[in-house]
């Protein structure tokens, strides 16, 4: 299935105690003022994952550049915090140690966490601006939380950014697709309300980490 990308793809889950924890607070994810932020809806947490524990660190601001990002690159992005609930519950605690585990990351290690619901607020709703990107970190993982009223919204991953897509998957609720940021790009399609009476919506984390990114040895 993975075509020879063992080493730079893996897909996991988790447990279906942690789901149920991580998704009622999704309902409590403000709008944003940016560019996409009527129909993505986020929190932004760093934490460090010291001894199995998430602590939390007082960064609060995002940015990437324009040529990692060309829809919103250079632009510095402020986001409410994930709430301490959400951050300090074992659901997190067993995300966090599931992609620490898995990438070998040392501890300590500095962990970037989305918490995003994209809204099908349009006839397709774009999951990903950008296109076909990379994201400028060594370790990626996306999480499925759950997905209402909708179609769409398979992730893709490719070896090249001009090839086709190598990889394709809705990820169900808990799966986990881990993927070494630097040699594989991914975008993901668009969405779509099933019902157009009613809400539609993808929920998802996104983590990210670089190596050796951790104040213990530092």
């Amino acid at each position: 299935m993975l075509h020879g990308h063992e080493n730079t793809l893996q897909i996991t889950s988790l447990s279906g105690k942690a789901i149920n924890q991580l998704s009622p607070s999704f309902e409590q994810l403000p709008q944003t003022d940016h560019a996409d932020g009527q129909y993505r809806l986020r929190r932004y947490s760093v934490i460090k994952f010291v001894d199995n524990q998430v602590v939390a660190t007082n960064k609060n601001d995002f940015v990437q550049s324009d040529e990692i990002n060309r829809f919103q690159g250079n632009v510095v992005r402020q986001f409410e915090p994930l709430l301490d609930a959400t951050l300090y519950g074992e659901g997190m605690r067993e995300l966090c140690q599931l992609f620490v585990s898995k990438n070998g990351l040392p501890n300590g290690q500095e962990i970037e966490i989305h918490q995003i619901r994209i809204a099908a607020v349009y006839d397709e709703t774009q999951v990903a601006p950008e296109g076909v990107h990379q994201d400028g970190f060594d370790h990626i993982a996306l999480i499925g939380i759950g997905r209402h009223n909708i179609v769409g919204g398979e992730i893709m991953l490719y070896s090249e950014s001009t090839e086709a897509p190598f990889f394709r998957k809705v990820l169900q609720n808990g799966e986990v697709a881990m993927l070494a940021d630097r040699e594989l790009w991914h975008n993901a399609r668009p969405i779509r309300a099933v019902d157009g009476g009613q809400q539609g919506f993808m929920d998802l984390f996104v983590l990210t980490a670089k190596d050796g990114s951790n104040e213990l040895n530092s």
